[in-house]
């Protein structure tokens, strides 16, 4: 069964929902807290992601990105990258292929591997 549509804690202070998904391209919406941190780690999908709200450092591959409301960032398949709120806000990733781990909760699959170091 997919999560498309159910929200669930991602990290302390992030939330997520899988908005939809296509064939190859899906959407999800992530909420974070003022100061919250989304780890780094890295996965072979390429991601875009625009800043509904608020404003965050993104590290992609060891280089801080200054991102807010409006902009966006494309992150490439492989690349380490994590990020951070500088204040309460929200982002909009679209991921191609489908993320298969976050759609079926598959998080020890091939596709996210974390940094937790």
């Amino acid at each position: 069964m997919s999560k498309i549509g159910i929200w669930e804690q991602a990290e302390p202070g992030v939330t997520r929902k899988i908005l939809n998904a296509g064939d190859s391209l899906m959407m999800m919406e992530v909420h974070f807290e003022a100061g919250a941190v989304g780890n780094m780690h890295s996965h072979p999908h390429e991601q875009m992601t625009y800043c509904l709200r608020g404003s965050f450092d993104f590290t992609i591959d060891g280089v801080v990105h200054r991102l807010r409301a409006g902009e966006t960032i494309d992150i490439p398949g492989g690349a380490a990258h994590g990020v951070k709120a500088l204040e309460p806000g929200a982002l909009l990733d679209a991921f191609t292929p489908l993320r298969e781990d976050l759609l079926y909760g598959t998080a020890a699959s091939a596709y996210a591997k974390e940094d937790r170091s």
